[in-house]
């Protein structure tokens, strides 16, 4: 065995010093054991043969005093001190923070030894990752590491070879304070225990080899890698990542400790509950009380929140005040909007996406969901009235490796879409997404439904077993299962209305265009790459529910696209309430066969229905005009229900509407005012399969 390594010289000051904090720290844990706080074992203390003990009782000016050696380390990235099992512990983001052993200061152990750690997690790391390594690209050292799915491992490198001695999946539960220790005999055997209890051991016939210049690191991987589970290799970037919660008492030392003294050790510990909240996607705590757009900052948790170097206002959020939910443009989505009901299930959906197709696919997807920094994704609030809300998401496709779909050789312009929400105050919205007329190139889709899982939250807690209802506007309908049976090509693919089965109150709906075609396809345990996670890969299947996901994408549609020669655009109607299938398919006809509409009353042109922004275009042509009479010829196969009227021009502050000769009983106004003029927008909460008569004047 190799003999114990003593301090370091030090001058008499920093040995003062380091005896009073040892002293100090020893005092509280006595106290703390005298009021029942915490049973201490003599392991606690009684000095232990550690060689190296990171128990972060002093951390200053980020570094971390290493209380054997008396060795500063630098706490790198995002971090703060946190209570921890014993003293104070250090919280970890999971992206940025590690502490690094300056290798000519790593200590060694002899042929045995063991490495202990106390660790809570908020979720598990992207891939396997050490709580402390030694570990060199000669294959040289040993790691105390936790996997993508609650593993454990106890790993050393022998013979230029890693030997593992890992525990099941699912070993390590989340925001819970863990005793991992992992004990290695050189040409004996290797054990993990995890909580006092031993997780596994094996044989080893040989001993660890050392690397001699490799530093120690603690908290993240030593390298780049790529996350687990990943769909595609192609399509990933290897990176770095960490543990994401708090850490202490981590210890390395010479000797092979026995399973009774690590049984004995942690069944004498009584640990508390490590400060580490359920986590949620981001809540509008304080409604507005009316509709309209709205430009916040949403939080997430802090150490996802800290990454963000963006100021205030950064994201919008559409309220409304006759229903509850929300629809959210956010960054952890990359701008991609959701609607979220009452009881916060969010419904999303894709971007425009495209890829290579064939051997020429090395980059995998270009697509909103890998800008996860939204380099290229940005929103702004066009409009936002009583009447109408419009917002605008802007954003170019991107790779997971930080590249754009196709540049143009001359100007440097890649493919950019641009989409409009034009969003109403009973909860719905007109989709509009365009780009440049062949941008996108021979392969490409424009919809995917995306479900959002938060986490701990799996599909059949957020989806009923009949998981979304399809329909035609004749009033066809299907259910469709959770784990579909028939082969998508069995069913009809000329629906064009879907609504989400959600375990809410609110349930999110699309109308597309007649001509729409929707593939259906089961519903597969999901994905987790996005939205929020910050791992550069264009796809990962969901194993755990330690973060959010979301549920396969299914249906997908190829709705209508209009090309006028320069750009291509498609609609869709979409939102979240609580209508039934009947009623839903009877709004839907109300917009994409819209009730036709007639003028009476001089100075005023119309300029048809919109399907684009679900609204009548009136255009004032006389400075002069009076009042204006519009007739909407609605029946049952064009229902008049809620529709909106722009009058361009309209140059005045108000407006008084009268429906069939009557103030209308719930007629919202907006005024847009720009450099050509006043726009007025109406917006009338209306339910009708006959004539309206709707009059314009001013006051």
């Amino acid at each position: 065995m190799k003999p114990r390594t003593h301090l370091p010289s030090l001058d008499h000051l920093q040995l003062m010093k380091q005896q009073s904090e040892t002293t100090a720290k020893a005092s509280r844990l006595r106290s703390a054991a005298l009021l029942g706080l915490i049973l201490l074992p003599a392991s606690l203390t009684v000095a232990q043969p550690a060689i190296m003990q990171w128990d972060f009782e002093t951390i200053t000016n980020r570094t971390c005093i290493e209380p054997v050696t008396g060795v500063a380390d630098t706490i790198e990235g995002n971090f703060e001190a946190a209570p921890g099992v014993v003293g104070k512990g250090l919280r970890l983001d999971g992206f940025t923070t590690r502490i690094v052993r300056a290798d000519a200061k790593v200590k060694n152990p002899g042929a045995e030894f063991t490495v202990e750690a106390w660790v809570s997690l908020g979720e598990y790391p992207w891939n396997w990752c050490p709580v402390i390594t030694t570990e060199s690209t000669e294959v040289k050292g040993y790691r105390l590491t936790v996997g993508p799915a609650g593993q454990v491992a106890m790993e050393a490198a022998v013979a230029e070879r890693w030997i593992t001695c890992a525990s099941a999946p699912e070993t390590l539960p989340l925001r819970k304070w863990m005793h991992l220790v992992g004990v290695c005999r050189g040409g004996k055997d290797m054990s993990l225990f995890v909580n006092g209890e031993l997780a596994a051991s094996l044989p080893l016939k040989g001993f660890v080899t050392h690397p001699t210049k490799t530093p120690a690191t603690v908290g993240m991987v030593a390298a780049p890698a790529n996350p687990s589970d990943i769909i595609r290799t192609w399509g990933t970037v290897p990176a770095y990542f960490g543990l994401d919660g708090i850490i202490d008492e981590i210890k390395v030392g010479d000797g092979a400790r026995t399973a009774a003294q690590i049984k004995a050790q942690f069944s004498e510990v009584k640990v508390g509950v490590p400060e580490i909240p359920i986590r949620r996607l981001p809540v509008v705590e304080k409604n507005p009380g009316r509709f309209g757009a709205f430009y916040t900052k949403l939080k997430y948790y802090p150490g996802w929140d800290n990454l963000w170097p963006v100021d205030n206002d950064p994201d919008v959020v559409v309220c409304f005040d006759k229903s509850p939910v929300k629809l959210i443009f956010w960054r952890g989505a990359r701008y991609g909007p959701a609607w979220v009901s009452e009881n916060e299930n969010w419904m999303a959906d894709q971007s425009v996406e495209t890829w290579n197709h064939g051997p020429a696919d090395t980059e995998g997807c270009y697509e909103h969901m890998q800008d996860r920094h939204c380099r290229f994704s940005h929103v702004r609030i066009i409009e936002s009235t009583p009447a109408r809300a419009v917002v605008h998401w802007r954003y170019a496709l991107v790779s997971s490796h930080d590249n754009v779909w196709r540049p143009d050789k001359k100007t440097g312009w890649e493919a950019w879409a641009d989409e409009y929400y034009y969003v109403y105050p009973d909860s719905s919205s007109i989709r509009k997404a365009a780009w440049n007329s062949g941008a996108l190139g021979p392969v490409f889709q424009l919809q995917e439904s995306l479900p959002f899982t938060q986490p701990g939250q799996s599909k059949t807690d957020l989806l009923e077993p009949d998981y979304v209802t399809i329909a035609d506007y004749d009033f066809n309908q299907k259910s469709v299962p959770q784990e579909l049976r028939k082969h998508p090509a069995d069913w009809p693919h000329n629906y064009t209305v879907q609504q989400f089965n959600f375990k809410s109150e609110h349930k999110p709906f699309i109308c597309f265009e007649p001509g729409n075609e929707m593939l259906l396809r089961y519903v597969a345990v999901g994905y987790n790459h996005f939205p929020v996670g910050q791992a550069r890969c264009d796809g990962r299947w969901l194993k755990t529910l330690d973060r959010p996901g979301h549920v396969s994408s299914s249906p997908i549609s190829e709705p209508v696209i209009h090309d006028d020669g320069k750009r291509s655009h498609w609609n869709g109607l979409y939102g979240m309430n609580r209508m039934g299938m009947e009623e839903l398919i009877t709004f839907g006809r109300s917009w994409a066969y819209p009730a036709e509409l007639t003028l009476n009353g001089s100075g005023f042109a119309s300029h048809g229905y919109d399907k684009s922004q679900r609204c009548y275009q009136i255009e004032k042509t006389q400075a002069a005009g009076g009042a204006v009479e519009i007739s909407l010829q609605g029946c049952k196969k064009s229902p008049v229900i809620n529709p909106a009227i722009r009058v361009k021009n309209w140059n005045a502050d108000t407006a008084k509407v009268l429906v069939n000769g009557k103030p209308g009983d719930d007629v919202r106004q907006g005024l847009n005012h720009g450099i050509e003029g006043t726009d007025l927008v109406l917006f009338l909460f209306l339910n009708e399969a006959a004539p309206v008569k709707i009059t314009i004047d001013h006051w």
